[in-house]
């Protein structure tokens, strides 16, 4: 049976509502916690790429990240489904030819995304609205790699979403719940994601659901 690799770099971020979509949808998944030396597989069916309060230029600070960086290139070159969520997105657009530069075009809170026309009609984004709301949780940002397919923007940060091949990389968070929230935001903005809480979930449901069948994993969503 495939099974769904989650890597996760912090314990600070984990996997949030994609954790109660999986076990609701019997979906099988492993989580590997780089944060607390768990090696990476050697080959995957699908992965997402969680984020982390590190930047992709911290190798020196978080050894595991040149491993991840290399994991992720050779799952870009197999042609393996992958989504990279925040920091899962920088180190895509890293890895793949885009720059990633520190304490740019950084976001907190509920942002409104616009799909590009790529964007519309990219299987990922499916029945996706084409202006939506998402929690932003982010210091760096990243230039669309010259290969991929350039999906979404907001007003203050062009990187949103792209495409390479079979690999996903999104900026803001759709796995976040209220407690994440909360925990982060050290409360200050709850009640404001309370209140878009079920959209967003809905968003997060949308989204997985259209990156599994994407990756040819059996889910009932």
């Amino acid at each position: 049976m495939k099974v769904l690799e989650i890597i996760q770099s912090d314990a600070e971020v984990p996997i949030g509502v994609f954790g109660d979509l999986l076990v609701e949808w019997h979906m099988p998944f492993h989580i590997v916690r780089l944060d607390i030396g768990e090696p990476l597989p050697a080959r995957a069916d699908a992965v997402i790429v969680l984020g982390g309060t590190m930047g992709f230029h911290d190798d020196d600070l978080h050894p595991f990240l040149p491993l991840l960086k290399q994991f992720m290139g050779r799952m870009l070159a197999e042609g393996t489904p992958l989504l990279g969520v925040c920091l899962g997105a920088q180190l895509l657009a890293g890895v793949s030819g885009g720059v990633v530069s520190s304490n740019c075009c950084g976001e907190r809170g509920l942002v409104a995304i616009k799909l590009t026309a790529a964007g519309s009609a990219d299987p990922l984004l499916a029945d996706i609205p084409a202006s939506f709301k998402a929690f932003q949780w982010h210091n760096d940002s990243f230039t669309i790699p010259p290969v991929a397919l350039h999906l979404a923007r907001s007003a203050n940060c062009s990187g949103q979403a792209f495409r390479i091949g079979n690999a996903w990389g999104v900026q803001f968070h759709p796995e976040v719940d209220e407690g994440i929230v909360a925990a982060w935001s050290r409360g200050l903005l709850t009640n404001e994601f309370a209140v878009a809480e079920a959209a967003h979930r809905a968003l997060a449901r949308q989204l997985l659901a259209n990156f599994l069948v994407e990756a040819r994993l059996p889910a009932c969503c």
